[in-house]
């Protein structure tokens, strides 16, 4: 592995939608909105609706060298001197950098956790002079990977490349979370409340993400697409 860590490169107009707001009709009750509901699930499963990259978290991430074979013991013997020294306000994450990989034992594929990067870690941290000392004097760690003999930040496409697949993992659990939507598209439905209420039309957009759909629905002669949440339709 080189100093500098890298990566291969990858590399008409439509008719007015018309909302509930738009009517400013008051309903005694309102239905909770796409936002509370994927938050609400977010918490119960530990993690974010909106993921944030890891690059844009607190501190900076450096590659750090251990012995090969002994990543998950370096690891927890740097845990454990953060914790001793107090320095989580310091030293915030260290990851082992994974990949899951589809592989097949005695006929029956399996997913296992292969280590992309044998014999380095990932450390976020504000590097001060104390941080380093920490790190450096853990048992396992050989050193920083280091450009001009001062320990070199990754960039982001690096970071991003890497704890991809954690990020791959927190989305789709939160859209596992989701209320899945039962009808299809073209399909005739009823609105069931709010405004709209006993109008049917034919579903021409599914928003899966915001858990809301598009209706085209006749209002006054004219047919006119209408947004709602997914828990506002039901089937004639």
């Amino acid at each position: 592995m080189s100093d500098q860590i890298s990566t291969p490169s990858e590399i008409t107009t439509e008719p007015e939608v018309l909302t509930e707001d738009d009517l400013l009709v008051p309903q005694s009750n309102p239905v909770a909105t796409p936002d509370a509901v994927t938050d609400d699930l977010g918490d119960d499963l530990g993690v974010d609706a909106e993921y944030v990259s890891p690059y844009d978290r607190p501190g900076r991430w450096f590659v750090l060298h251990t012995q090969s074979g002994y990543e998950k013991k370096v690891k927890q013997n740097l845990q454990a001197r953060i914790a001793s020294m107090h320095m989580e306000e310091r030293i915030y994450e260290v990851v082992i950098p994974t990949r899951e990989t589809p592989e097949f034992k005695n006929g029956k594929k399996v997913i296992t956790e292969k280590k992309l990067f044998p014999g380095y870690l990932l450390c976020r941290t504000h590097l001060d002079d104390d941080a380093w000392f920490v790190i450096r004097n853990t048992p396992g760690v050989t050193g920083f990977v280091s450009q001009g003999g001062n320990p070199s930040p990754m960039r982001r496409k690096d970071v991003e490349s890497f704890l991809g697949a954690e990020a791959d993992r927190n989305q789709e659990a939160v859209k596992r979370s989701k209320p899945l939507f039962e009808y299809g598209m073209g399909e005739t439905v009823r609105v069931r409340e709010g405004p709209f209420a006993d109008f049917s039309g034919e579903i021409i957009e599914i928003n899966e993400d915001q858990l809301r759909v598009k209706v085209l629905v006749n209002i006054f002669g004219r047919e006119t697409p209408v947004e709602l949440e997914f828990a506002q339709v039901a089937r004639l």
